[in-house]
């Protein structure tokens, strides 16, 4: 949980400074190059974040790949402040927040729909349009199967979770069963 406060903390740091500058948008596209970079080369973050080796030389390491990848002077100081504080480990989790913030800033959403079987790309569409129109943003659905449910849908979009699945729905007929009292004709 530690880390999603901090890769929080960072990513709207980040997003202050290009909402100011307007370069929101490269800096997403420069954080995501370093962090595949070293998704890719996992040798690179080792050796960056490896405190078996001299800071001087993981922070000259770092120096280098920023160098090449001829980053913007803030992407430059957003990363060596990361090494300086310790939070390099952070930096993907950083990144995934951010791109999420730039998207919320462009009044993108992002939502996850849960089914118990394959949907139709039209049924897939319809539900994003819906959405769409719901929350008047634009929607981008990522869509998982789910076999734990009996059919019907679960929608999550962040916390907000729109939940039409069978089984829910037959969990709440129970429990409103529950709370009916029956009548046989005496009076008391």
């Amino acid at each position: 949980m530690k880390n999603l406060s901090v890769s929080r903390r960072y990513a709207k740091a980040l997003l202050l400074i290009g909402k100011e500058d307007n370069k929101a948008e490269d800096y997403k596209k420069e954080l995501n190059d370093f962090v595949c970079l070293i998704e890719k080369e996992e040798q690179l973050l080792q050796a960056i974040n490896n405190p078996l080796y001299e800071t001087a030389s993981r922070k000259k390491i770092l120096r280098i790949i920023i160098e090449k990848l001829q980053f913007s002077s803030v992407m430059k100081s957003f990363l060596m402040l990361l090494f300086d504080k310790g939070r390099m480990k952070f930096v993907s989790v950083i990144d995934e927040t951010y791109r999420k913030l730039c998207d919320e800033l462009k009044g993108v959403a992002h939502a996850t729909l849960f089914s118990a079987s394959e949907l139709s790309s039209e049924t897939i569409e319809k539900i994003r349009a819906v959405l769409s129109k719901k929350t008047g943003k634009d929607i981008r659905l990522e869509v998982k199967q789910d076999q734990s449910l009996i059919g019907g849908i679960i929608t999550k979009i962040g916390d907000f979770v729109l939940d039409g699945s069978i089984k829910t729905q037959l969990h709440n007929m129970k429990e409103s069963l529950k709370g009916v009292r029956v009548y046989n004709g005496n009076k008391s």
